[in-house]
């Protein structure tokens, strides 16, 4: 279960020790290095993801596999629109029972990041009429190559398998509303 993170645990060094503003908190039950803490007033967004360790380390007022990692709330809005890839385009959009919207982007691409928010908008709104796919150009060039991708980010539209649109840019919602409800 996650829960909201009210310090982070960090190694000691003399600047961390030597502030006045800032309280050390010791851990007990780690067997290493002494650690101190730093308190922020409020940080809110942020979850603890657990990973496969057993050691523990105590924070403010619980204790805490050691191990896990701190990930941020936000990380989940990218997880709303799936990932496919080269091995998985057959089975994700040739052979879906209904429309696909597949957004191709790349992690560099600051156009890309932009269009993001506004797909992962889309796919809420459009939840069970019309499936959302974003494919990295990088990881899956082949199928990138196949439709002609010379600019991203660029989004297509495919209903029984074949290609039906596209819109290149990082357009406004408006322009991709449109586009879709020509296919549903």
């Amino acid at each position: 279960m996650a829960g909201v993170v009210e310090t982070i645990t960090i190694p000691r060094a003399s600047s961390v020790l030597h502030s006045p503003s800032l309280a050390p908190v010791t851990c007990s039950s780690f067997s290493g290095p002494l650690r101190s803490s730093v308190r922020f007033s409020q940080f809110s967004g942020l979850k603890i993801q657990p990973t496969p360790s057993s050691l523990s380390v105590t924070s403010s007022s619980k204790i805490i596999p050691r191990g896990r990692r701190i990930v941020s709330e936000a990380q989940n809005t990218a997880l709303e629109v799936g990932a496919v890839n080269d091995k998985t385009w057959k089975s994700l959009v040739v052979e879906s029972d209904v429309p696909v919207l597949v957004e191709f982007w790349a992690p560099w691409c600051g156009p890309c990041r932009m269009i993001h928010p506004v797909v992962d908008e889309l796919a809420k709104e459009y939840a069970g009429k019309l499936k959302f796919y974003k494919l990295n150009t990088d990881e899956s060039p082949s199928t990138a190559t196949e439709f002609g991708i010379r600019s991203i980010p660029t989004v297509m539209i495919f209903k029984n398998g074949e290609k039906k649109d596209a819109v290149i840019g990082a357009v406004p919602k408006s322009t991709l509303t449109t586009c879709i409800e020509k296919f549903l």
